[in-house]
């Protein structure tokens, strides 16, 4: 059986063999009042449904839990916008989502179900507590391909940091921070799905404690992923500004050397420059033995041979 509850609370409806789905997208005040009438939830548990900064926890109450988990609203680009928060109310033959509509896995297994009998059957007639660990695991799956994302992104970087032709800085730091917000979303995770393993087999005639170590197994993985990419990024990171220091020293080196190479012409050209008596200057005739342009001819010479010596003397410690 599908159907939509009432009309005045959007919240849409998926049931089978006794238990019943129903999710809620973007919730208001009246959704939650919805809820309370109907489950007689805690308001405690509705209030933080309707807030965007709880942090992932596990509440048990009478004949049900509460849960809150994050896990990332991603635009049809990929690119990773923010955790979205997840509230699941669990109870004996029902299973509540609360959520922004922006997880997008979470929101195309429940069409599938709507619209698909075969894929109804295998996912809600069965019990809630085995329903959410197939929501659960199909969240968790959806984590692979943007961790595998991360992987290929930094196989690209990489080349970009050793070229010193190409600025990587930019993409390092994005790079870092789609990272650190992955990070966030799975440490807690992990916690949320020790716990939950414990406590899920209240709401399920058979033991879903296997099916739960699955999800750990893969959470773990994705974490010890993560935890190699990060160290990697880091890798990159202070790799990126190690050249990036070192192609500026070699720019100010050679800037430096050419302007100390300059300094025997400014001096002399400054001396030459003075109205003052000076050999070769206008005052006392300039010299003419190797032609017109004998002073010009003696003065570089002057200026030059020191400016030699300084190129020798550099190089012979290895400044250049």
């Amino acid at each position: 059986m599908v159907g939509l509850a009432q009309s005045e609370a959007k919240v849409e409806e998926v049931s089978c063999d006794g238990v019943t789905w129903i999710n809620v997208e973007k919730p208001t005040q009246s959704e939650m009042q919805f809820l309370a009438t109907k489950y007689h939830f805690h308001p405690l548990a509705l209030e933080d449904c309707l807030s965007r900064i709880q942090l992932p926890k596990i509440d048990k109450y009478g004949d049900y839990i509460f849960l809150i988990i994050h896990f990332p609203a991603i635009r049809d680009s990929g690119k990773i916008v923010t955790a979205s928060q997840l509230s699941i109310f669990l109870g004996k033959d029902y299973l509540v989502t609360v959520h922004q509509g922006d997880i997008k896995p979470l929101s195309d297994l429940f069409s599938s179900c709507k619209r698909d009998e075969q894929t109804r059957r295998a996912i809600v007639c069965n019990t809630t507590g085995y329903t959410l660990y197939r929501l659960i695991d199909s969240l968790v799956d959806s984590l692979f391909p943007i961790v595998d994302g991360i992987l290929r992104e930094l196989d690209e970087i990489e080349d970009k940091v050793f070229d010193e032709k190409v600025e990587a800085v930019r993409e390092v730091t994005l790079l870092r921070r789609k990272i650190a917000d992955l990070r966030r979303i799975i440490f807690p995770l992990k916690r949320v799905v020790t716990e939950l393993a414990r406590e899920v087999n209240r709401f399920s005639a058979t033991d879903l404690s296997k099916y739960f170590s699955d999800i750990q197994d893969h959470v773990d993985k994705l974490w010890e992923t993560l935890e190699a990419c990060k160290e990697t990024i880091e890798i990159y990171k202070d790799t990126d500004f190690m050249l990036n220091t070192e192609k500026t020293n070699k720019i100010l080196a050679i800037l430096t050397i050419i302007f100390t190479l300059t300094i025997p012409h400014t001096v002399v050209g400054t001396i030459y420059g003075m109205n003052i008596n000076l050999p070769g200057g206008i005052e006392t005739g300039a010299w003419v033995f190797l032609g017109p342009y004998t002073t010009l001819i003696i003065l570089l010479i002057i200026a030059t041979i020191p400016a030699l010596i300084m190129l020798w003397y550099f190089r012979r410690l290895k400044w250049i």
